[in-house]
């Protein structure tokens, strides 16, 4: 799926902590040459990328990938939804079901998986 690396990715839930896995998978994304943009509610760095906070109007957005718990991920609904992303992935920890439905109702491929497990794969 090389083509897919090429396309912007956004994390929600993005951490300025290196112990944080939303931070490993932007530093992996970053790695493998994916345009990131990471959103967190604390300001920070990783690597280079200053993590993003507020919901900026973003465009063409491929993926958009979890690290929230289901109940911070109600206050996230219509803002992924206005962003239109082709895939949502759902890391460990962060799967809502009645999120996943909506998100499907608006024709969102929805995943449950590890953002770093399909990075090491190559199945991003």
């Amino acid at each position: 799926m090389i083509s897919d690396i090429q396309k912007s990715t956004v994390v929600i839930g993005a951490s300025p902590d290196p112990e944080r896995y939303s931070y490993k998978a932007t530093v992996a994304l970053l790695n493998k040459g994916v345009e990131v943009f990471p959103i967190g509610i604390r300001k920070g760095f990783i690597l280079e990328k200053e993590i993003i906070l507020g919901r900026p109007a973003l465009m063409d957005v491929h993926t958009i990938t979890l690290y929230v718990g289901p109940e911070r991920l109600k206050d996230w609904i219509a803002y992924i939804i206005q962003l239109k992303p082709k895939r949502i992935i759902f890391n460990p920890g962060t799967f809502d079901k009645e999120a996943n439905n909506l998100f499907l109702n608006e024709g969102i491929e929805c995943i449950e998986a590890c953002t770093l497990v399909m990075l090491s794969l190559n199945q991003y």
